[in-house]
């Protein structure tokens, strides 16, 4: 049975910027042969650093944004070629929670009317929909009496939580959460975390959390998928990933990240040399060969395809000779 919500198969994304009447027009590759699945009631952690493409990628799944080759499949379906029906369906079924509540929520808007306005206009009676946003304003651990409040009235967290039932009142299978935390001071982001985990396993929601916090990833996730510059250059099980990186450029995340545990902090970090980057001015072969300790003339003319070695996808010359179980074009 394949339990798969979200399957991508080499989707690419890009995007034509025009510098002049006759001036060559520039390809910035976004999102580029990206094969990833999502299976039901999992979360999937999405880092890189910025311009990585992850942004790209959440609009391509929310179907904002066409895809250039490929498509996105959702339930079985192809959002390319999905009916009006089949469209509708699939704005109800996925939800996305944004960085920065405050700046998502209309000033003039009462929570009341931000969490039922979705459901107004899919149909739903006011009365109907009142009701619906005080069940879900309780599941978000929020008092009702925040009902009549102005988004300028509340904290960052009573924001985020808004945020999330707004999501919520549609009763989505999916979730997309852009940076969730980052926006919230360090115990308040506990509290929000503990909150989407509950709703998960209550509701047995399917997650993708887009986030530059690799701590948020180890807490919440159950794989994550590892973006530069536009490729997936490795994806497996989180502790699988964030204990033992296949990726030079995982390897470089993971060392750029936080040590929380004091007795840890005398061992020696790897850090990764080199800026990030750009989209608009692309290495040739692998992405990520400026800056890799491991990089090989093989690395610099020629793109690494993705393998599977062990229990997790990865991009890199430096596994081919390995005991792989399988080969992705």
């Amino acid at each position: 049975m394949n339990d798969a919500v979200v399957e991508l198969n080499n989707l690419k994304k890009y995007f034509i910027i025009n510098k002049g009447f006759k001036e060559k027009k520039l390809v910035v590759k976004a999102v580029d042969d990206v094969t990833l699945t999502i299976n039901k009631g999992e979360i999937v952690g999405l880092v890189g650093e910025s311009g990585s493409g992850k942004t790209t990628l959440a609009r391509v799944l929310l179907n904002l944004t066409k895809p250039t080759d490929s498509h996105v499949i959702f339930n079985g379906i192809n959002l390319s070629k999905a009916k009006r029906k089949e469209i509708k369906k699939f704005r109800t079924e996925v939800a996305v929670v944004f960085q920065d509540p405050a700046s998502n929520l209309n000033p003039r808007d009462t929570v009341m009317r931000s969490i039922t306005r979705p459901l107004i206009l899919h149909g739903m009676p006011k009365k109907l929909a009142k009701e619906k946003a005080i069940e879900t304003l309780e599941l978000v651990k929020m008092d009702i009496r925040y009902l009549n409040s102005y988004p300028h009235q509340l904290s960052g967290g009573q924001l985020q939580r808004i945020a999330i039932a707004r999501a919520l009142v549609l009763e989505p299978k999916v979730m997309i959460l852009d940076e969730p935390t980052s926006a919230l001071d360090i115990s308040v982001q506990a509290q929000i975390l503990n909150l989407l985990i509950d709703l998960q396993e209550k509701f047995k929601l399917t997650y993708l959390v887009i986030t530059h916090d690799l701590n948020v990833i180890r807490y919440i996730s159950d794989r994550v998928a590892v973006m530069y510059l536009g490729k997936l250059v490795e994806y497996g099980p989180t502790e699988e990933v964030i204990n033992n990186p296949k990726h030079p450029y995982t390897m470089g995340l993971m060392a750029a990240s936080p040590i929380l545990n004091p007795h840890d902090r005398n061992k020696e970090k790897h850090i990764m040399q080199g800026d990030p980057g750009s989209l608009i001015n692309l290495p040739s072969g692998c992405h990520f060969h400026p800056r890799c300790p491991y990089a090989t003339e093989r690395c610099i003319n020629e793109a690494p395809a993705n393998l599977i070695l062990d229990s997790h996808q990865v991009a890199c010359f430096k596994y081919e000779n390995m005991k792989i179980s399988e080969c992705i074009d």
